[in-house]
């Protein structure tokens, strides 16, 4: 309804950085109806969602329909069901002026940042740049990595396995020491360096009779996961369902504002899903317990309810629940007619994950098998399931498979032994999930940023995701963050890259709503700092972007240079004499598979005007074809239909029919 200005800072700094706020362009019509409604009804309620920004629409709301905020107007439910909504109106509060003064300080700081840091950019470095103050931190810690990956020098190593039997049973054990030293470091055999050490190692095994040093299980009891808050929900959906951040936050708020179920009418399926807390109520761990119990047995229901403590940064929202469903007995199988797909798919993970966390620990065990060849020490583990506990609803990685029992002494009779070498590697770039998990670690942002931040830079062309949909920076953006880090990486509050600081920001801003900390002090003084060193970075050379790189083709238009350029759809081939000349045209990544249409064309790899891969014919518009998984160029053996490939798998959409591949797509 209302918001500040897109087309000026907006903030009266001088005047209490008081904001102002306008209509949002085409929201009259509905105002004067609202106004109109407000003014026949006897009593307004605002039941906005129950956070920071739920509680400053409905302050603007109050403003707006002239509703009293000295009278009890606001009603807050964290789940959309009869009984919650009932209640939440039968006994309506105050507005928290607190929680409004939060939300506002965090416009406000957002707004000054945004508004003053662009302009900025767009003289030293290139117009149309812009940043923000929690997005600067993400870019910060994505380029960091990319840093150290470019300095990264790799080390070989060699792996040495040997295959060893008793009976009819195999075994296959690592070479881990030497003359009763590791070999081992970092959990890898970093100290077989050298082929020659190598081949000492597996003359030394083939030379001797392989025995049993050691042979002994222990079991260990796993805890069952605490159940979703907004960051673990979105990097759970994330790997397991392959949904980005902001596409499982627009799935959950369906869920959340209800959906029509047969025989029960419109019913809100999941709790407030943007919340830090992991606090269940009791009606809702009693209904979960009893049905633990109906369904799976007492072997599966602890003697007490589980319970999980406040959770990463953020202290203040203790009034919210962890992500749950509202009715536990409505089961996903109960509405997989109802729900769509990826509704299904998200609600099953959710109730999945809660019932889970309420169920008995998972019993493994695990197995070392020790064994020495002469001068050689060698190791195999393996972890079997003793009790599935709360795994029979949610995944647990066993590390390794069932060793066969084996006493010590007993000799193994030695079936090859091989070497491979295999080089470090540095560290891997950050997942969507990777890198909500990174900011929630450090304190930066908050449930309702996260779904948005990676989108922004994005959207910005300051990163981009490569083929295993992991971030790299490109080298605007690695640019920009250079400048911020130079100007904007200080020991005071204008540390915008720094994520320390900005994680201090977010804790003074809670404080706003605790009432600790007066909202106007925080913005001052983060203002007073930050001007500061806006007006030195001001003083600052012009940075040059990174020349496009050429590709070693003329124009065909005017003959001058045809250059790389990246745009906000990714890369692509210009004329490095532009603007005078405009040709372009979009690099074309063959995978090296024949059209399964023309049978001519080669099989490109393509960007949608979305930004999502798919695949399309060379000799496109003359053959149309198009498919959003990879072709493998080859037949199904068994229905005759295309095959298509995902990582090392090669399958049929059609028939089901899967094969592992040679090649991999990654």
């Amino acid at each position: 309804m209302r918001d500040l200005p897109k087309s000026r800072l907006a903030i009266d700094i001088d005047n209490n950085f008081t904001p102002e706020y306008i209509l949002v362009k085409g929201k009259a019509a509905l105002k004067n109806e609202l106004i109109k409604l407000a003014e026949r009804s006897s009593h307004v309620l605002l039941a906005s969602d129950p956070d920071r920004e739920g509680e400053a629409i409905a302050w603007h709301l109050a403003d707006i329909l002239g509703v009293d905020l000295s009278q009890k107007c606001r009603v807050r439910f964290y789940e959309i069901t009869e009984n919650a909504v009932k209640a939440a109106v039968k006994d309506p509060d105050y507005i928290d002026a607190n929680k409004v003064d939060a939300q506002q300080a965090r416009r406000i700081l957002d707004r000054l940042v945004g508004y003053t840091l662009s302009p900025l950019l767009w003289k030293k470095i290139r117009f149309g740049l812009s940043a923000g103050r929690v997005q600067s931190v993400a870019l910060n810690i994505i380029c960091e990595r990319e840093r150290e990956i470019m300095k990264f020098i790799p080390d070989p190593y060699w792996v040495i396995l040997a295959q060893a039997k008793k009976g009819r049973t195999q075994y296959e054990l690592r070479a881990e020491k030497l003359d009763g030293k590791t070999l081992m470091k970092n959990s890898l055999p970093l100290l077989i360096n050298t082929p020659e050490k190598a081949e000492e190692i597996i003359n030394e095994i083939k030379a001797n009779e392989i025995i049993v040093s050691e042979f002994k299980s222990k079991e260990s009891s796993h805890a069952a996961p605490a159940p979703f808050r907004t960051s673990t929900l979105q990097q759970e959906s994330s790997r397991r369902l392959s949904m980005a951040p902001a596409h499982t936050m627009r799935i959950a708020q369906a869920l959340y504002e209800g959906i029509n179920v047969p025989g029960k009418g419109h019913v809100g399926l999941i709790t407030y899903m943007r919340t830090d807390s992991l606090r269940i109520s009791q009606e809702a761990l009693k209904a979960t317990r009893d049905f633990i119990k109906a369904n799976y047995s007492n072997d599966y229901l602890p003697p007490k309810a589980n319970v999980y403590g406040s959770s990463g940064k953020n202290k203040v929202q203790d009034a919210h629940e962890a992500i749950r469903p509202t009715d536990i007995n409505l089961t996903p199988e109960s509405l997989k007619d109802t729900l769509t797909s990826e509704q299904l798919k998200l609600y099953t993970l959710i109730w999945k994950r809660f019932i889970a966390s309420q169920m008995t620990p998972a019993i493994t065990a695990k197995t070392t098998l020790k064994a020495t060849a002469g001068r050689v020490g060698l190791k195999q583990e393996g972890e079997t399931l003793v009790f599935d506990g709360w795994s029979k609803l949610w995944p647990l990685d066993l590390k390794g498979s069932e060793l066969k029992k084996l006493n010590e002494g007993d000799k193994l009779k030695l079936v090859d032994v091989q070497s491979e070498q295999k080089f470090t590697k540095p560290p891997a770039r950050y997942s969507e999930a990777g890198l909500i998990k990174i900011l929630e670690e450090n304190g930066v942002g908050r449930p309702s940023t996260y779904a948005t931040i990676a989108g922004t830079l994005e959207s910005r062309g300051y990163i981009e995701k490569n083929e295993e949909k992991r971030f790299v920076p490109s080298a605007l953006g690695l640019t920009v963050d250079e400048f911020l880090a130079q100007y904007f990486n200080r020991k005071d509050l204008s540390s915008i890259v720094d994520a320390g600081f900005t994680a201090q920001m977010e804790k003074e801003l809670d404080e706003v709503e605790e009432a600790k900390r007066k909202w106007l002090d925080v913005v001052g003084e983060f203002w007073k700092e930050f001007s500061n060193t806006l007006e030195e970075a001001g003083d600052a050379p012009r940075v040059p972007l990174p020349e496009p790189e050429p590709i070693g083709e003329n124009c065909p238009e005017c003959g001058h240079d045809l250059v790389k350029k990246r745009g906000r759809f990714g890369e692509f081939i210009a004329c490095s004499n532009y603007p005078e000349c405009k040709y372009t045209r979009p690099i074309l990544s063959t995978i090296g598979v024949k059209c399964p249409k023309c049978g001519e064309g080669e099989i490109i790899k393509r960007k949608s005007k979305k930004g999502r891969t798919f695949y399309g014919c060379s000799r496109y518009p003359d053959c149309d074809y198009t498919a959003w998984n990879k072709p493998a160029g080859e037949k199904c053996p068994e229905c005759g239909a295309d095959l298509y490939q995902r990582g090392s798998t090669i399958y049929c959409a059609n028939c089901k029919y899967k094969a592992e591949s040679n090649s991999s797509d990654d």
